[in-house]
């Protein structure tokens, strides 16, 4: 009778475990940098944004105050072209 013998396995770590776990750990970093730069830019592009909305709308603020001050320069030129050409005649 022949006994077969067991091929001994080598117990640990594996060249192929190392080699995964390095890629692992490299597709994770290299996404999370890429999630902390995107996030980056959109934090500074919603601050620009907020900016340009601010004066916007002083913009439009100021607008409506020069609109009325040149309504009301045209009712005060009507109504003293209105008395000086009363007065004249």
């Amino acid at each position: 009778m022949k006994t077969k013998k067991k091929k001994s396995q080598a117990n640990g770590i594996t060249f192929g475990m190392v080699m995964v776990v390095l890629i692992s750990v490299s597709i994770v970093l290299i996404l999370t940098t890429i999630k902390i730069y995107l996030s980056n830019q959109i934090y500074y592009q919603s601050k620009v944004v907020n900016k340009m909305k601010r004066e916007v709308s002083a913009l439009k603020a100021e607008k409506v105050m020069l609109e009325r001050s040149v309504e009301e320069l045209k009712f005060k030129n009507r109504v003293t072209d209105t008395i000086f050409a009363i007065g004249v005649d």
